[in-house]
């Protein structure tokens, strides 16, 4: 029973049927939206109208297609996967790699008969065949009058470093959907922050204690008046606010400590701080509108204290300056940082309040994934090398050759072709 069950686990067939269902689930898993509220799923799928005909919100959440790669069910066949690959390994794989290396002599010519090439040289030394086969590079072994030679073993090695590789990648994500975790945090310019906003994480996760702090949120612009860059420089502090470690990210150069990552994801500006006497300094929040082509924020600013009269303030960007309109919409001008706006209405812009969004998230299982890859590519490499045999069995004065190849069937039969 245990002989049939490996042999079952080992077939290519029940492989690839594992990982077509993984693969559905994936391709589910990618067009619905992951880790979202209820209400969300509700909205966007709703019974009347559900997605495919039957993935409706009540399916996708007792399915846990909301949260396709955490579930048992795909951890599950994942396992599954992973087992049959292994037990491929060890019962096909390697002893094939095992035989590839072992003698295999032809003694008598009757044999040449299942191979795919063969021919019968005449009056020829043997010696001088061996010598040409050296020049290819093969590996020989004589006994006597008969010859079996091979090259390319490390082709063999392909499959074993394929499968060696996906059970690397399928671990790492095993790994991280398990232990790993996602936060998003808007912080505030000066501010610290502690990681509260979880978005994901894995049932073995572990929130670490540390915190970090905003020094400093800039952005720069192209000469398009586009967004080139934003960044914002980080300190993380342990337990008792002492910083740990500093540095300036940007979007695609996180920040990383102990297995955390801190990514530049977003932006967003908070509000101003007015000086409208030379004594009081006030703070007005920023809202922003909604714009397909860029971000706007805009506040209002009384200039009476009756409040029925005043400026509207209307900015885009963090260049430092921003545009005032009246009551009425009319264009007052442009108020920059620093300078006071009109004698008749003193108005001096102190500072702009900018957020920046970070991602924080742990992935511990990114080790095994890269190094799965990393197998991968070098599997990919050994697979293109050639597995090739040849024997010879010299009866009198006759020398019988015959030879098999794995691939590159045509360049095999030149090679054999030039043995004569």
């Amino acid at each position: 029973m245990k002989q049939i069950l490996f042999k079952k686990l080992a077939d290519l067939r029940f492989a690839i049927f594992i990982l077509l269902i993984i693969a559905a689930a994936s391709i589910i898993g990618t067009v619905i939206e992951q880790d979202q509220s209820i209400e969300y799923y509700k909205l966007n799928y709703p019974l009347t109208n559900s997605l495919f005909g039957f993935l409706s919100w009540d399916i996708i959440l007792k399915c846990g297609f909301d949260h396709v790669y955490k579930t048992p069910w795909f951890i599950s066949f994942i396992l599954l996967f992973g087992i049959s690959l292994f037990t491929c390994t060890v019962i096909q794989q390697i002893p094939s790699l095992k035989i590839a290396r072992r003698c295999q002599f032809f003694r008598v010519s009757k044999q040449f008969s299942t191979l795919q090439h063969t021919k019968q040289v005449s009056n020829k030394p043997l010696s001088q065949l061996i010598f040409k086969l050296q020049k290819k590079q093969y590996s020989i072994f004589q006994q006597r009058n008969i010859l079996y030679c091979y090259k390319g073993v490390l082709g063999k090695i392909a499959p074993i470093s394929v499968h060696l590789s996906m059970i690397l990648i399928l671990s790492g994500t095993i790994i991280t959907a398990l232990s790993g975790f996602k936060a998003q945090e808007i912080i505030p310019k000066t501010e610290t922050v502690h990681i509260q906003n979880i978005l994901t994480m894995g049932p073995f996760s572990i929130i670490p204690k540390t915190s970090a702090r905003i020094n400093d949120f800039w952005i720069t612009y192209n000469r398009k008046n586009i967004i080139n860059q934003f960044y914002s420089d980080l300190s993380i502090l342990d337990n008792l606010g002492n910083e740990i470690k500093q540095q300036t990210i940007y979007v695609n150069s996180p920040a990383k400590y102990k297995g955390i990552t801190y990514y530049q994801t977003d932006w967003n500006l908070l509000g101003l701080r007015i000086k409208l006497d030379e004594i009081n300094i006030f703070q007005y929040p920023l809202i922003s509108i909604n714009n397909q082509q860029n971000k706007l924020w805009v506040t209002w600013i009384s200039t009476t204290k009756t409040l029925d009269n005043g400026v509207t303030i209307l900015l885009n960007d963090l260049e430092g300056y921003c545009s005032v309109y009246d009551k009425s919409g009319l264009f007052l001008g442009n108020l920059e940082l620093n300078e006071k706006f009109s004698n008749f209405f003193p108005l001096t812009l102190i500072d702009i309040i900018s957020s920046t969004g970070l991602q924080i998230k742990t992935d511990p299982g990114i080790i095994f994934i890269y190094t799965g890859f990393g197998f991968l590519m070098i599997s990919s490499l050994l697979s293109y090398l050639t597995y090739s045999q040849i024997w010879v069995v010299q009866e009198q004065k006759n020398i019988f050759i015959g030879g098999n190849t794995t691939r590159a069937k045509f360049e095999f039969e030149r090679e054999f072709l030039k043995l004569s």
